[in-house]
């Protein structure tokens, strides 16, 4: 057992609008981000399922051609291999859950939410 508080999870600034943090377990990824109001995380998919918990603000998500709001204190799921993209439409903080662990993030392969 390995106890973590978010205050002292190491956190990486992705881009201007975006900061992560990450806890990875043997089977799953938690990330908590922050998103500046005009952060978009563009069109990707991954083989990991994923859980969305908004604790504050207010995303757009496009998820395999729908369109969805999430404010504060709601949650949605992502299905393994969907296409989707997030547009942050306030200031907002998200708990993000993945099903197996983000190798791919692991990797340092997330280009996609970097500065270009």
């Amino acid at each position: 057992m390995k106890q973590y508080n978010w205050k002292d999870v190491p956190g990486e600034q992705l881009n201007a609008r975006m900061h992560r943090q990450m806890i990875h377990g043997e089977t799953i990824t938690i990330a908590r981000l922050r998103l500046g109001k005009g952060a978009v995380v563009p069109m990707h998919h991954h083989i990991n399922e994923q859980i969305t918990m908004l604790e504050s603000g207010k995303l757009r998500f496009e998820i395999a051609g729908e369109e969805t709001i999430l404010t504060g204190g709601e949650a949605l799921t992502i299905p393994p291999s969907a296409p989707h993209m997030v547009e942050a439409l306030e200031d907002s903080v998200a708990v993000d859950v993945f099903s197996p662990v983000r190798e791919d993030w692991i990797r340092g392969e997330d280009a996609y939410l970097r500065e270009k």
